[in-house]
């Protein structure tokens, strides 16, 4: 079975910039000349390179724009209701003829040629070695990808691009050895070991769409200022809530607690909004706004980090987010729909639940096993590599690379490029940050304190209070 494919977009200098002589300055005469650096060919007037790289990132975020994945796998209809009817027993018919009849509204065929022609484009203008352009040819070839994911849908090919796009439950994090369902297997028995009832008070899901809708319109008022953010209901989303570029979706039949509505702030508004509107305040690097999957990973994995650094997630939430890695890990090894169903029963969740998380995993794939839809492993991939990528920044001195996480849609490799762009107005800080991003302080000695005590004998800790409780 084919790895993930990584792309690599380290940091190498501000190659690219056209450097001009300074007027008037004394010339020395070198003892050889040293051969005329390879320019890109660019027909046209001069142009900066601010220009080229605008002009190709307005290409980018404009031919993206028609394409919304989640959308063209979407099971509309009576799926449900029929799958209901039949006391859980027949699977959805879900296949390649079914998707058919999906409009995407573009030619994804066409589509992807225009992503290829683009990467070529940035080639082109900006020269192979640029540091930004690797970026952005990264993200053409993504998005080219994308396109053929989806003229695949309900086959076995979809897997084959979805592994590749957003991963697998396989594949190892920097140590070379640790995969993402070794972490899911160990929080899996850790979080099931909280008795959530015991915990504390257990806030009744009371609130309807609408009045959520009230609540947080007045809270992203308050966050984002100037900055219109839209609050609506959406009947037609999967998910309880759904963010884009400026605006939260909320879906009308679901019900919440103050709890839910707490998560939504900060996992949607603080993150996915906010770094959509930095990326959108760009005025060269404007692909920031726009999220490839090369992005998804950071993405998901900071606003499950913000959940937990702002004590709003809580055992239930985490176990949801957790298993999802667990039952794409089950489809990938042959578990069918109805597999995946039934696990989700003996987890405890009702009926609709268990359909609702066997859904995410097999939209765009196939039912009966071994071609599942891999993106939402990125909640605890993310969740994990985010919180190593923080810790590492700042025992490294270089916390200014932490608030770039939120400078717009990147991956973590992007993210000591753009820095580095600052300085000659490239790239421009992050506008909306949390503020235990805005003031690290507190964030570092929490990451100071929680790397000593994963340092010490846990165990043999653990044994000796065991023992203490064990005499009340």
């Amino acid at each position: 079975m084919p790895r993930a494919r990584e792309t690599s977009t380290r940091a190498e200098g501000r190659s690219g910039r056209n450097e001009e002589p300074t007027s008037g300055a004394a010339k020395a005469e070198p003892a050889e000349l040293a051969p005329e650096p390879e320019m890109p060919v660019v027909e046209g007037p001069w142009r900066s390179y601010k220009e080229r790289v605008a002009s190709l990132a307005d290409r980018v975020t404009e031919a993206q724009k028609p394409i919304r994945i989640l959308n063209a796998l979407k099971w509309e209809g009576n799926v449900w209701e029929n799958f209901r009817k039949s006391r859980f027993k027949e699977p959805p018919r879900i296949d390649g003829d079914w998707y058919s009849r999906v409009e995407l509204g573009f030619d994804p065929v066409a589509r992807g040629r225009d992503f290829q022609d683009l990467a070529d484009a940035v080639r082109r203008e900006l020269g192979a070695d640029d540091a930004l352009a690797r970026i952005l040819r990264a993200t053409c070839l993504e998005y080219r990808d994308v396109c053929a994911m989806l003229t695949v849908r309900g086959t076995p090919e979809f897997y084959e691009y979805s592994r590749r796009l957003y991963g697998s439950p396989k594949d190892t994090f920097p140590d070379g050895s640790t995969t993402v369902r070794d972490i899911a297997h160990t929080l899996y028995n850790l979080l099931n070991s909280l008795d959530e009832p015991t915990l504390g008070l257990q806030p009744p899901r009371d609130l309807d769409g609408s009045q959520v809708v009230d609540i947080l319109q007045g809270r992203f008022t308050k966050y984002f200022g100037d900055s219109a953010v839209n609050v609506a209901i959406d009947d037609g989303i999967i998910a309880d809530a759904a963010a884009g570029g400026d605006y939260v979706k909320i879906r009308g039949g679901a019900r919440f607690s103050q709890v839910d509505v707490d998560i939504l702030e900060v996992h949607e508004g603080w993150v996915h909004v906010a770094t959509s509107l930095n990326g959108a305040h760009q005025h060269v690097a404007r692909w920031l706004s726009k999220g490839p999957p090369r992005t998804t990973a950071v993405q998901e994995g900071l606003a499950v980090l913000m959940e937990v650094l702002t004590f709003r997630s809580h055992p239930r939430r985490a176990r949801r987010l957790n298993e999802r890695v667990i039952a794409i890990d089950k489809a990938e090894d042959g578990a069918d729909f109805l597999d995946v169903f039934e696990w989700h029963r003996t987890e405890g969740y009702e009926e609709e639940e268990c359909f609702n998380a066997a859904r995410r995993v097999f939209r765009g794939g196939t039912l009966v096993g071994g071609a599942p839809f891999t993106k939402d492993i990125s909640y605890t991939k993310g969740l994990v590599s985010n919180y190593h990528f923080i810790r590492s920044a700042i025992r490294a001195a270089r916390p200014e690379l932490v608030r770039f996480l939120f400078v717009g849609k990147v991956a973590h490799e992007d993210v000591p490029v753009l820095w580095s762009r600052v300085a000659d107005g490239v790239v421009r800080p992050p506008k909306f940050l949390p503020p235990l991003f805005s003031d690290l302080n507190g964030l570092a000695i929490w990451m100071a304190y929680s790397t000593f005590f994963s340092q010490m004998g846990f165990q043999e800790m653990f044994d000796y209070y065991a023992q203490l409780f064990r005499q009340a």
